[in-house]
This record gives structure tokens, C-alpha cells and sequence, in this order.
């Protein structure tokens, strides 16, 4: 006798990036980290929350996160009122699916991008249909009118690293009769955004998070930008509290300090630019990317053999799991020395 759903009972769940517990002793570049620590504002902000004693833990933090969208507010150009705080962009995703798809609505994304999707739709009984890429990175077969009641865009997309143009984003918008979510996890590597699209389009969110530039992954911050009446639906559903004390502190703090986040992209972005030239230089196929991490397939499309020599290496990149991608490994962006350590296990490796 079992208690759970059907669908929950035989569904096999969204698998994470490996995090091993010896971290310290590995090259760690499959998860998309940021290499480098966050801002020293967020240590004092964190520190500061906590005070002497810790007595401000021992009360709620503030339900609506309100100086957090005000300063998200002030950065991205928006009144407070388009944009709601989340744990983790992923909060928002799950919560946008639970407002917008019932059982059996449809609910689309491209294939390859961002799995935890389909992942998130089966929770909620929702069908999915997904779309492919063409050779030359656009959405294979989109229809003039799509009737779904939400759309996934990852752009930049994840595992790829390439960003679809604006006004090919644009198009897409119009073409969606549900909302369209344009997933900007990895935006502020990117050369160009979709915010202006919100202010155009009703049926356009963007979601954000402060794990990648921020360096703020484990403090689980995000964030998604919308018309007020999407923003107060979401505030309906998501949980109370969904935000700590410290993550808001931290939140608040890095979102300030833009000094600190545009030298930490900027030698991200010079350290792929590196990469990508050197690993073409060797025989390697790489994607042009605008994220923090970069597709790379090796000179005989065989990404497992070159997984297992970097791991032997204690390397760790990522190989996925799709069938489509097994030719290549995405490779999140380090050190510099990082970065250097595993162009010499590579060349090595060939």
C-alpha cells in the first residue's frame, strides 16, 4: 500500500551537480559557481544581523522581504511592486508552474536547457512539451501561436552557454498566448538582458539569481521581475517566511555593492574569453558563451572519456546525463590558475 501519488511514486526526480565532501581538494567546475568569495559588505551585513548574541534569531525575518525588493527595485529600474524575493530563482519557477498550470495545462521549454523544469511540471501534474535547437541556436519549429500556459526561455541557455538576440527573445514574446518566463540565471555574464521586455510585454517574467555573479549559492537568493498582478499572485503561494534573516542581510548588501559584482564578472568573463581560445587552439569545439561556463566537445566527441581523466585528476566539470550531450562537458569558469591547471590536464589528457 503506498500513500503517495502515482506520478510522485514513479517519478525519478531532479538529479544536482556531485558536491564531494573533500571539496577543498578539487578543482570544482561543474556547478557554476562563482570562484570568487562575495562581496566583504555581505560578511559584515551577515555579521552585523547576527550581533553579539544572536538574539535577532530568535524572531521571524521580515515576511515580505521588502528592503530586498526595494534595492532590487533601485538596481534594475522598477517599482518595488514588479518584483518579488525567492529562495533560490527556483522558488519562483516552482511557484509559476503551481499558479499557472493546473493538471493536465501544458507547460514548454527548449531542449537542451534547465531539466528541473520538466522536474517541477511533474510535481504539479502538468504535461510538458519541449522544443529543439536548431544549428544555429534558435527554437526549432516554435509556433506561430503558442497556447501553453507558461514557456521556459534559459538565456543565457544552460549546459549550451550561447544567448538568444532581444529582439528574437521579442518575437517569442508575442508569439506566447501563456506567460513567458525568460530564465536569466546567468545574465549578468551576458552581453545584452530582456528586462525591457517586462516593461513591454504583460505576459513577460524574468527571473534572476545571486547564486552565479554574487557568489551567493549558499545562501539560496533569487528573485523574478513581472507586472504587479503576477508578482501579488506569487506572493499568495510562496511560503511565509521564505527568506531568512541572514540571506536578507546578505541580499540587501551584495545588490549594493556593484563596484565589488562588476570586477568579479569582468575577470569571470576574461577568464572564459582565455579558455575558449585555448581549448580551440587545442582541437576542442566550445560554444561561444555568454555565461560562466563554456560547452566544450574534445577532437573525438567522446565527453566521458575526458570526464573520467579530469576526474582522476581530482578535476570535476560536468557530464550530463541527456544522450545529446554526451559528446561534450560543460565546464564552469574558475581561477584564473584554475582555469590554467585544467587546460594542462586536457592538453594532456587530448
Amino acid at each position: 500500500m503506498t500513500y503517495l501519488r502515482p506520478a510522485i511514486a514513479a517519478m525519478k526526480g531532479y538529479v544536482p551537480g556531485f558536491q564531494p565532501d573533500d571539496v577543498a581538494s578539487w578543482i570544482k567546475l561543474n556547478t557554476n559557481e562563482n570562484p570568487y568569495p562575495p562581496s566583504p559588505k555581505v560578511v559584515e551585513a551577515i555579521l552585523s544581523e547576527i550581533g553579539t548574541d544572536g538574539a535577532s534569531l530568535r524572531t521571524y525575518p521580515s515576511a515580505s522581504s521588502q528592503k530586498l525588493r526595494e534595492a532590487a527595485a533601485e538596481l534594475y529600474g522598477f517599482d518595488p511592486s514588479w518584483i518579488i524575493m525567492a529562495n533560490g530563482s527556483d522558488e519562483v519557477l516552482n511557484n509559476l508552474i503551481r499558479a499557472c498550470a493546473g493538471q493536465g495545462q501544458e507547460i514548454g521549454y527548449v531542449h537542451p536547457s534547465y531539466s528541473y523544469y520538466s522536474t517541477l511540471a511533474e510535481i504539479q501534474g502538468a504535461n510538458v512539451c519541449t522544443y529543439g535547437l536548431t544549428e544555429s541556436f534558435r527554437i526549432e519549429a516554435f509556433p506561430e501561436q503558442y497556447h501553453g500556459t507558461v514557456f521556459f526561455l534559459t538565456t543565457p541557455n544552460s549546459p549550451l552557454g550561447f544567448a538568444f538576440p532581444p529582439a528574437y527573445i521579442e518575437e517569442l514574446a508575442r508569439n506566447c498566448g501563456g506567460l513567458l518566463v525568460i530564465d536569466e540565471a546567468y545574465a549578468d555574464f551576458a552581453d545584452w538582458n530582456a528586462l525591457e521586455l517586462v516593461k513591454k510585454y504583460e505576459n513577460v517574467v524574468v527571473t534572476r539569481t545571486l547564486s552565479k555573479s554574487y557568489a551567493l549559492a549558499g545562501m539560496r537568493l533569487g528573485l523574478a521581475i513581472a507586472r504587479p498582478e503576477i508578482i501579488a499572485a506569487l506572493d499568495k503561494i510562496r511560503d511565509h517566511y521564505n527568506l531568512d534573516r541572514l540571506a536578507q542581510a546578505a541580499c540587501v548588501a551584495a545588490l549594493k555593492d556593484q563596484t565589488y559584482f562588476r570586477e568579479s564578472c569582468r575577470r569571470i568573463i576574461a577568464t572564459r574569453e582565455w579558455f575558449t581560445a585555448e581549448l580551440t587552439a587545442i582541437g576542442y569545439s566550445v560554444i561561444p558563451s555568454q555565461a560562466n561556463f563554456v560547452f566544450a566537445t574534445p577532437p573525438d566527441k567522446n565527453g566521458k572519456r575526458v570526464y573520467d581523466a579530469l576526474f582522476e585528476r581530482k578535476i570535476l566539470v560536468r557530464l550530463l546525463s541527456d544522450p545529446l550531450l554526451a559528446h561534450g562537458l560543460r565546464i564552469s569558469i574558475g581561477t584564473r590558475e584554475e582555469m590554467e591547471q585544467t587546460y594542462t590536464a586536457l592538453s594532456e589528457i587530448g
